[in-house]
């Protein structure tokens, strides 16, 4: 079989980080559809999502180095396999109990995917060059977010079959996704014996200052995308006053979308300037969000969503190209797989919050609540992005006295 160049390799490992982030949004435009056929609480909806998020988490703690050992090849193949399953598991889902496990296995290989993916990305860069790494992981990551709720919305709303085709769809992206990983070069030299054991996240002392920078930014950024997973279908449906499954995906959709278009316009600005500009638009979308929730005003969440989706491209993308340009090549995967367990904590524990407190509190209580601490961290990760800046030198200017 003839093997993928390098350039094509490196196009596919970059469409399975954003197919994975596709897939984790595929399911949202369904909820309320089996929330009405099987007749669950809005807190066994947030156990489902939290499922899936500690599918993630388990992956990544368990085996997020282990393509470093035994290659990142058979790791993608595996995963992408699993998840092939995971959609005909979707398809044939008869009672919730079907999406508890689907939704486990679905994060138990999207865990094992994103951390061999987003290591093969500097593996397989023609240039080995951290910015374009970032770059592409960005793009990818937010457009599969986006996408996945834009075309699932629109299957769902438009298309016949609608808890059956958006995972036949899926199910053909994934296969052609295996059918490319077949063909892939390995590009880890010199594979070794599997082991799987459970491993604290490993962070070099070197790597220790970037990786608390990346952190923030994803925390800020993936926070929001979590808090519009979990809600933003039903703020949508409430200041649009609409019961369309498009229109309550456009929250999630102009979000990832405006991020998308952020990260290609400002991929390469100075990385602590665009984290540190990222988060106060960020922050100022946050504070637009929660007056669209207050005021039931459709033109402040579309301002607020897409102000606060370009601030999220551009502080994830600026706190990411720091991190990748700081990773030693013997620790990538390692590294990656931490970064991925507090970008999924991120995207996972505001999920899971809304549910909870969207019951006792209100819908406009819950978004004030969680856009304020969102809000606050994004405001810290701009005052630490603009403190530990880069500073020119100063002239030193001497003269002879005489």
């Amino acid at each position: 079989m003839r093997t993928l160049s390098p350039r094509h390799a490196y196009v596919l490992v970059a469409s399975v980080i954003g197919l994975g982030l596709f897939a984790s949004a595929t399911p949202s435009p369904l909820y309320e559809t089996y929330r009405e056929l099987w007749d669950f609480s809005p807190v066994v909806l947030t156990l489902v999502y939290a499922t899936y998020a500690f599918g993630v988490l388990t992956a990544l703690l368990l085996a997020g180095s282990v393509s470093d050992a035994v290659g990142r090849r058979p790791v993608l193949l595996v995963a992408l396999g699993t998840l092939m399953v995971t959609t005909v598991l979707f398809m044939l889902a008869d009672s919730v109990a079907w999406l508890f496990v689907a939704r486990g296995l679905q994060g138990l290989a999207t865990g094992l995917a994103l951390a061999a993916a987003a290591a093969a990305l500097l593996d397989l860069h023609p240039r080995r060059d951290p910015a374009g790494v970032g770059l592409t992981n960005g793009v990818a990551s937010s457009a599969g977010i986006g996408l996945g709720a834009l075309v699932a919305s629109a299957l769902v709303q438009l298309a016949p079959a609608p808890r059956v085709l958006p995972y036949a769809v899926l199910l053909v992206l994934f296969a052609i996704a295996f059918a490319g990983a077949l063909r892939m070069p390995e590009p880890v030299a010199a594979p070794s014996g599997l082991r799987l054991r459970p491993q604290r996240p490993s962070v070099p002392p070197a790597v220790r200052r970037p990786f608390l920078l990346a952190s923030l930014g994803v925390i800020s950024s993936w926070s929001i995308g979590g808090l519009f997973l979990a809600l933003g279908p039903a703020l949508s449906a409430s200041v649009f006053d609409s019961t369309s499954h498009l229109v309550d995906g456009i929250g999630i959709f102009l979000l990832a979308g405006a991020g998308s278009i952020s990260t290609l316009a400002f991929g390469r600005s100075t990385p602590w300037a665009g984290t540190a500009g990222g988060s106060l638009a960020l922050a100022a979308g946050l504070l637009m969000i929660s007056l669209a929730a207050s005021t039931e005003s459709g033109a402040w969440l579309v301002a607020g969503a897409t102000l606060g989706g370009l601030g999220f491209g551009v502080a994830f993308l600026g706190a990411l190209r720091n991190l990748s340009a700081a990773i030693p090549d013997e620790h990538r995967a390692a590294v990656m797989s931490a970064f991925y367990i507090v970008a999924y904590l991120s995207l996972s524990l505001p999920a899971i919050l809304a549910g909870v407190l969207v019951t006792p509190v209100g819908l406009q209580s819950t978004f004030e609540i969680l856009a304020a601490v969102i809000a606050a961290i994004a405001l810290l990760l701009a005052f630490e992005a603009w403190r530990t800046r880069p500073r020119r030198e100063p002239a030193i200017v001497s003269a002879e006295l005489g």
